[in-house]
């Protein structure tokens, strides 16, 4: 089964689009906000200040100099547009940015199911204007019954469990992260930022022809449990104008609504969860639910030519490892041409390195010792600098052998995440801003449906290393770091990052789906504002670049060097992959007198303004 969900995955991104909602028209709700948010906001690219064109490669598909929404107030950037809207309302009703992420993060459960959801987890970086900063960990533990090998057949064998069914999913904790932001940052009543999520449920939303494609090229996932009822009626997928009701999810959310997370984690809900484990063979118990606790901590924060980086720490590897190839890119005094050969070997080499790290050094902090500090200083960065050659390629087996000697210690390997996450940014006329990361892991998670409660549960214990030492679907390679633990958060490469000015105020809002690429896409949107001088929608429409330490490839968006540059790094020692897209970005940029907002041209997100 692991097998066809990457080959389902393979077909959506096959044309260059690395989401299969292609398309998004949205449908408007019982109580229409009013279309002017997206229609009348759109303006031309302005070059100001120290904004420069971008020049793209002849072939590359996006062109520079788009336009991008423009908000006066406030503005939600995420993959569905449905969900921005409920935002919006929230802060046209004078609820603040976490109300409103609070929001959207409800919306996205109802009318992007696939990725948004309740049966899942995530992070969450919050600034507000008065310079009060967090971090929220609300990513989803392994069941009490977790066993290391809860995974391995009798020969030895990684088995398709870890990715499919019921002993795919740990424990959620969408519910109690996005109730404890609101309880600790919000202004609104729990109930009153739930309203639009559970009016969506109830009433319906009408499906479109890409979200009805997400559903056909997941229908062989869906048909093995209770969910194919309600995404695929009579067999079949549910049908582009149809309105997709779901009433018991409208009535799960009631229950949040009504008793906050104590209406998810204990009483009908979590018998329901716990029901469907003990009916289908899945492991997560009351007990497991009643004990989920999200944990608040300090952001990763740092500097960058000046600006400030708030960022996520671990049980995330995004924040530690972005924070870390800036550092290590920050050291040249200004950096190549954008497109050239020399920019995506120094990009290519700095990732590479923080890789190796972010592959043996990190993991869930409450069960093993993670080196933060050492791995974010300037000094060490400066090391792995010296160690990058000026024209040509390290074997990523060389790049390790040297590392070994910068640490205290050698640290097994570990970690990797799936690609269907989705992320949101969300800023309100206040200046208050929220990057919010979160995910089922696959598309539909682990295809578990709670039918009697309305949701799909993730399958999160595949970003665990359920075979240590052996790369997984991936390519990237697990160990004892992240090996399977009752209790412990699985790795993740979320990377939810908010990024100051010089003088401290808000510039950036960003973060990305993606697996691995969420790291690299999410550096290179903050790179293109920064180090290349341009627009939101220039820095998001941009050619990307990916590089993991392992596999030793510098993998490269299709068309996204010119033929020369291709050449130059195949000279260096660059083995080249091809690849259709390298993450999927929501983000949000403070400009004169308001807002832009942008989703990435490679998807059908779409950013709501007032």
């Amino acid at each position: 089964m692991k097998r066809s969900r990457v080959l389902c995955l393979g077909a959506c991104i096959a044309t260059g689009i690395l989401s299969c909602r292609t398309a998004h028209t949205p449908p408007r709700s019982a109580t229409d906000i009013g279309s002017p948010s997206r229609a009348q906001t759109l303006g031309a690219a302005e070059y100001t200040g120290d904004r420069r064109p971008a020049v793209f490669p002849a072939a590359w598909p996006f062109k520079a100099g788009q336009r991008a929404v423009f908000g006066t107030h406030a503005m939600v950037a995420s993959d569905a547009p449905l969900a921005g809207d409920a935002g919006i309302e929230i802060m046209r009703q004078g609820g603040n940015a976490v109300d409103a992420a609070v929001a959207v993060g409800f919306a996205l459960a109802v009318v992007y199911p696939e990725a948004g959801n309740i049966g899942g987890g995530g992070y969450m970086v919050i600034h507000m204007a008065d310079g009060r900063a967090a971090a929220l960990d609300y990513r989803e533990i392994a069941p009490i019954a977790a066993t290391r090998n809860m995974y391995i057949d009798a020969e030895g064998n990684l088995t398709d469990k870890s990715i499919v069914g019921p002993l795919a999913s740990g424990v959620p904790g969408a519910v109690a992260g996005l109730t404890s932001a609101l309880a600790k940052f919000g202004t609104m009543p729990l109930a009153q930022v739930m309203a639009p999520a559970i009016r969506y449920a109830d009433e319906g939303f009408i499906v479109d022809s890409a979200f009805a494609r997400t559903i056909s090229a997941n229908a062989r996932l869906l048909e093995e449990f209770p969910g194919k009822d309600v995404f695929l009626p009579g067999g079949t997928a549910v049908a582009p104008g149809a309105r997709l009701r779901q009433p018991a999810l409208a009535q799960t959310l009631r229950r949040i609504a009504e008793r906050g997370a104590g209406g998810f984690y204990r009483g009908s809900t979590a018998e329901a969860i716990a029901d469907e484990m003990r009916r289908a063979g899945g492991i997560i118990t009351m007990e497991d639910l009643a004990r989920y606790q999200p944990v608040w901590r300090e952001p990763v924060r740092s500097t960058y030519r000046g600006y400030t980086l708030l960022t996520m720490p671990p049980s995330s590897s995004g924040g530690v490892t972005i924070t870390e190839t800036l550092n290590i890119l920050e050291g040249y005094d200004s950096l190549p041409r954008f497109g050239s050969a020399r920019y995506a070997h120094l990009l290519g080499a700095a990732y590479q390195r923080a890789f190796v790290d972010r592959n043996s050094q990190l993991a869930d902090p409450a069960f093993y010792p993670v080196p933060v500090g050492k791995l974010t200083e300037k000094e060490y960065a400066s090391q792995l600098r010296a160690s990058i050659p000026a024209m040509h390629a390290t074997p990523t087996a060389d790049v390790e052998r040297s590392m070994e000697s910068l640490r205290a210690s050698e640290r097994p390997k570990s970690g990797h995440e799936g690609t269907e996450t989705t992320h949101y940014s969300v800023v309100d006329a206040a200046g208050n801003a929220v990057a919010t990361t979160t995910t089922l892991n696959a598309l539909f998670g682990s295809g578990v449906y709670v039918s009697t409660a309305g949701f799909f549960l993730n399958d999160e214990m595949d970003d665990f290393a359920a075979q240590p030492g052996k790369p997984n679907m991936f390519g990237l390679v697990q160990g004892e770091a992240n090996a399977i633990q009752p209790g412990k958060r699985m790795l993740s490469a979320m990377s939810p990052t908010i990024v100051l000015d010089r003088d401290g105020s808000l510039l950036l809002v960003v973060g990305s789906r993606g697996g691995p690429r969420i790291i690299t896409s999410t550096s290179q949107v903050i790179l293109n504002v920064l180090d290349n001088h341009m627009i939101l929608s220039d820095a998001m429409s941009a050619p990307r670049l990916h590089h993991q330490s392992l596999p030793d490839t510098l993998r490269i968006e299709r068309n996204g060097v010119e033929p020369v540059v291709l050449d130059s790094l195949r000279a260096m020692g660059y083995a080249i992959s091809w690849t259709s897209g390298i993450g999927l970005v929501n983000a949000i940029m403070k400009v004169p007198g308001g807002y832009e907002g942008m989703s990435d041209p490679r998807s059908s997100g779409q950013p709501v303004a007032w």
